[in-house]
Order: structure tokens, then sequence, then C-alpha cells
């Protein structure tokens, strides 16, 4: 257990917040701080063709050690966090032996993780928790399924009677920022479907997701002295306000779950000649997010009609830009790639927890780019974060079913049965 946990300490103290605004790939230098970390440790336990390119990233691969013909596999994750709150400086806290109590994340500033408000805790008592000290996220989102990866090929490497087919490693920048598939070739990852290990809690087998846009809107405004503004200053603030009112009551991430969507307003900047708004639409039905998109572009129009006379060209300016899509479409032929990764849960006593993902991975993108790619539970909890936390247990049945995996495609009736879906 203390392997794991140096290895993942090893990879959350790096700093690697990628950074929406940028137009790099990656998006932050940072990032290669890990990422240079990541292949030569690949190399190091012994993975074959561990390359990294020009934009990081990485790929490695573990060839097959039986005779007959089996897909090849891949196990993807990200080494980029959030840019929504801070992963510099991240001091982890080992918490031993959890015993169902708060755990005081920083006394200074009186910041606790407590039981009562994140209840998920309980179910970890008597287990060791990996926590934050409260001033950073932790990084769990997603360098614990990095860890999970590494370790497994590590074990698979060390313990070659455990018969696997060719596997192939993918670790990506920029997932945050919803960039991490931009530039995976799938081509040269040659796979046959793949796994993300981005979820949440202990049995997470995810294989649709939200489809998702971003909407950045600009609020032009007329800056006037206020002791003579009658009918001449319009406040841009004010309008992003009542535009934001427009919007459904109830949609929000913080009213809603399962399948609903939302509209999630997650930054505003402005002064009186200009605000921006920025928001994502969020819906798992293709037809209504084109409705959700729809309403954006309606509320923009009411208010470009409104003060048309008075401003004299359009006042509100809203760019609205697709992210990804739902892959269920694209998983649902080759359904028995989630079959496998049930059964290994299953065979070791783990129960699946199959469920939408609210949100995004990888995964979505790769799949719509030919690489069926479910997503599969890396232990976290409270992403992106000071109250995020990671039980080392959830991060080492992580890694056992990447491994049953692994030993369950190298059945020789796995070929066949993927004739069977095509």
């Amino acid at each position: 257990m203390q392997h794991i946990i140096d290895r993942f300490i090893s990879y959350v103290i790096i700093d690697t917040e990628s950074d929406s605004s940028s137009e790099t790939t990656p998006s932050t230098k940072k990032q290669w701080d890990l990422a240079n970390k990541l292949v030569e440790e690949l190399k190091t336990i012994g993975m074959k063709e561990a390359t990294i390119d020009k934009k990081a990233y990485i790929m490695a691969t573990l060839p097959s050690n039986v005779d007959h013909d089996v897909p090849t596999i891949g196990f993807v994750s990200h080494f980029d966090t959030t840019p929504d709150f801070t992963g510099a400086n991240v001091k982890p806290q080992i918490i031993s032996n959890y015993d169902g109590k708060d755990i005081v994340l920083n006394a200074e500033q009186n910041i606790i993780l407590s039981p009562k408000y994140f209840k998920d805790l309980l179910q970890y008592k008597g287990q060791t928790l990996i926590t934050t000290d409260g001033t950073t996220l932790l990084g769990a989102d997603d360098k614990a399924g990095i860890t999970e990866i590494m370790t497994a090929m590590e074990f698979l490497v060390k313990n070659p009677e455990i018969k696997h087919g060719k596997i192939r490693v993918g670790f990506t920048p920029d997932e945050e920022i919803g960039r991490g598939a931009h530039h995976f070739d799938v081509e040269k990852f040659g796979c046959d479907w793949a796994y993300t290990m981005d979820g949440s809690q202990v049995g997470e087998l995810e294989y649709e997701n939200f489809n998702a846009a971003g909407a950045k809107i600009t609020f032009k405004g007329k800056s006037v002295h206020p002791g003579y503004a009658k009918g001449k200053m319009i406040n841009s603030m004010l309008i992003a306000n009542d535009f934001i009112n427009e919007l459904p009551k109830g949609e929000t991430p913080q009213e809603t779950k399962g399948y609903e969507g939302f509209f999630h307003v997650h930054n505003l900047t402005g002064s009186i000649e200009e605000t921006v708004l920025e928001l994502i639409i969020r819906d798992h039905s293709k037809k209504k997010f084109a409705k959700r998109k729809e309403l954006i572009e309606k509320i923009t129009k009411k208010f470009n009609k409104k003060f048309a006379k008075q401003f004299g060209e359009d006042i509100v300016i809203a760019e609205i830009k697709d992210q990804y899509y739902n892959m269920k479409e694209k998983v649902l032929p080759v359904k028995h790639i989630v079959d496998i990764a049930e059964n290994a849960m299953k065979q070791l006593g783990i129960k699946p927890i199959i469920k939408p993902i609210r949100g995004g991975t990888d995964g979505c993108q790769l799949s719509y780019k030919g690489l069926p790619c479910p997503n599969i539970f890396a232990g976290g909890h409270n992403f992106h974060g000071k109250y995020e936390y990671v039980p080392v247990e959830s991060i080492q049945k992580a890694i056992d079913v990447i491994v049953k995996i692994a030993e369950l495609t190298a059945l020789p009736n796995v070929i066949k049965e993927k004739q069977k879906a095509k």
C-alpha cells in the first residue's frame, strides 16, 4: 500500500493546472514537468514503445503474452488538473484508519472535512484516506487514474504468469478544459477499445455522458457620469444579470441529478462598459441539448431587439461551441466492452454502479474519434476543490479491475464476442 501512496503523492505534488485561455497544447508549460516524469517511469517499469509527442501525449505498450488472437485494449488517464481551484503547492495528508469523524484539513483556517456534510466519507471508516491541507485541490482527478494504470502495468510486467493481450497506455494533457482528446492519435494508439480511469467512487462504470457546450456571452454598455445618466447609461453588468434570470429556474448543477440537464454559470466579470458571462450547457438528450442552445440564442435576440434603438447595434454577442457528445451511441454497438468491465468488477467482489456521467471524460471524444471508451472509477471524491480526497483502498481496487480486465480480454472467446458484436 505504501508503494501506491508514494507513487500517487509523487504525482500530485507536481502542479499541472491547465488553462482554458491558452491556445497551446499543453495549455500550460508546467504540465510538461509531470509528463516527462511519466514517460521515463513507463520505461523504468518495463513498458515498451514509451513515447511522448510534441504536445505531451504519452503512449506505451505492454506486449501480449498469449499466442492466440485477442483484442488490443487501452487504458487512458489525464495528468492535468482543473483551473477551477489551485493545484499549486499541494500538501497531501494521510489519514490512517479513518475513524468516521471530522477531519481537520486546516486548523488555522478552520477547514473541516466532515461526514455530516460529505456523507460518502462514512463508507471508508477504517481505511486510509489521502486528503488536501485545505488550501488546494488534491489532484486525484486524474492522478489517481494514472497511479492505477502505472501500478497495474508494473504488476503485469512483474507477473508474466498472468495472461493478457497487447495493452496500450495513454496519458493526456488538458482534459479538464475539454481538449484532452483533441490531439490524441487514435490510429497510432491502435486499440480495439479502451477505458478511461476517471470516475469517482468504487464500482462506477459509465458509458453515457452529457452532450456539452460552452457559451461565452459578451454584454456591451455605455458609461456616463451617474449624476447625468438618466436615459443614457447602459450598465452591462445589470443586463448580464437580467440575462441570467431569463434562464430556466431550477436547472442548475446544484438542483439537478441523473439524466437532468442544466445551465451552469461559472464565470462573470465586468464593468459598466462590458461584461463577459461564461456558462456551460449540459444534457444527455441530443434533442434537449439542441433546445438549450437555441434558448441562449433566443434570449440573445430578445435583448438585442429590446436595446436596438438605444444602443444602435447588437448589445449581446453569444458564442456557443460544442465540446463533446454522449458516447452512448458509439459504445452501445460494442456493449460487450462494458460487460467485460462489469464482469471484472463482479469477479473481484465489487458491485458495479452503472450510471450516466454528469460530466465528460476523454473517452467521450475518443469514442467519436473511433475508439469506444467507457469510464471506470478511479476512487476519488469531491473533485475540483479543497475537500477532495481518495481512499488508498479504492486505488488498489481500481488496479485490481485493470488487471482483471486484462485477464478477461485474453480469453480465447473474447475475440469471437467482438466479431459477433460487429
